[in-house]
């Protein structure tokens, strides 16, 4: 089956399950309004691409909680995890379409869509330090203004940059060097410069669906595998693998998104209430991935008897330095307007970290 028509049989399932036999503008119509004598109604809907329980779901139900509030009831959310309405990449294309209101959209599943997001995948790029990414996330130009923009160009309005962690690396052995990774089967997500980035270590990329990389772990069809250490706990991949090295050298960066003409069509307090419920959630985000981050490695200790590795200074720096050929890749791969960003960011990192 082609992806698109995965896509729209996605859209016609959506409809079907929302709209089917309910009336015209109807109230439990998602993305319909209802027209009152006091107020106006908007059901929308809210996708993420993680299971219950997880970062991306307590931000989504956040969310909720705060724009229902602002809206004083004129917006409802209705929030569906990764599934219910397909994969990651189907979401972020329902939610080009009109088909979702609102998505938390990550960069590894979007990358052949914005190429130029593909610079979150660049390994030791962003800080050591998450304050310094919390300012860079809300004041970088080369993210919200220059790649911003490119989103909206494909119809995604990119309302914020967060981050749900530090991507930690597990094994079926220590992964310490650019040595430990020749050959190495390394589940990525389906993003060029994923692949790119694990491929300047040596390694054998391998994209494969969030939730078949247990079994393909357990099967031996990869070796291993990147995520947050919440990820990791949830998903249960210490079970299947050996060693659990807290490398920090990349981030799990994603975005909130909203359809820009559902945004565009809301009358300008209900745009304001959507703008300030994203702002509002900035630390939020920050402080939810810290506390999940800080149990879940608790929980693995406890229940696991996997080798945990904490990389030293000079490990680090032999990754850093077999990295940076992956720059070029990146480049080579989206050319000027991606080099201006990249280099852009380069920059502001290193402003923000000279003034801290």
């Amino acid at each position: 089956m082609t992806r698109k028509l995965a896509v729209l049989l996605t859209v016609v399932l959506v409809v079907a399950l929302f709209g089917g036999g309910c009336g015209g503008g109807g109230s439990d119509q998602p993305g319909k309004t209802v027209e009152g004598e006091e107020k106006q109604e908007y059901l929308v809907r809210f996708a993420h691409e993680e299971i219950p329980g997880s970062v991306q779901d307590l931000y989504a139900q956040k969310f909720k909680e705060v724009l229902e509030k602002k809206s004083d009831g004129k917006i409802k959310v209705e929030i569906y995890p990764i599934g219910q309405l397909g994969d990651a990449t189907q979401q972020c294309e329902l939610l080009q379409t009109g088909g979702l209101e609102f998505a938390i959209i990550s960069p590894g599943n979007t990358g052949t869509i914005v190429p130029e997001n593909q610079l979150f995948s660049l390994h030791f790029l962003l800080s050591d330090d998450m304050n310094i990414n919390k300012r860079i996330m809300k004041e970088s130009r080369a993210l919200n203004d220059m790649l911003s923009k490119l989103y909206l160009e494909k119809n995604i309005k990119v309302l914020a940059y967060w981050t749900e962690g530090f991507q930690q690396w597990t094994g079926n052995k220590p992964l310490r060097s650019p040595e430990d990774f020749k050959g190495f089967k390394m589940r990525t997500m389906p993003s060029p410069m994923i692949v790119a980035a694990y491929e300047a270590y040596g390694a054998n990329p391998t994209p494969m669906p969030y939730l078949e990389v247990y079994s393909g772990l357990q099967l031996n069809m990869i070796d291993g595998q990147e995520n947050p250490i919440f990820a990791v706990e949830e998903m249960k991949f210490y079970e299947v693998q050996k060693a659990l090295v807290l490398a920090n050298a990349c981030l799990y960066v994603t975005t909130t998104s909203v359809n820009p003409d559902f945004f565009n069509s809301l009358p300008d307090d209900l745009q304001q209430a959507v703008l300030d419920t994203a702002e509002e959630l900035r630390d939020y985000s920050f402080d939810i991935q810290q506390k999940l981050n800080d149990e879940r490695l608790g929980r693995i200790k406890e229940v696991s008897d996997i080798e945990i590795i904490e990389l030293s200074n000079e490990e680090r720096e032999a990754l850093r330095q077999a990295s940076m050929s992956a720059r070029d890749r990146y480049v080579s791969m989206v050319g000027s307007k991606g080099k201006e960003i990249l280099d852009l960011l380069v920059k502001e990192v290193e402003q923000i970290e000279k003034g801290k």
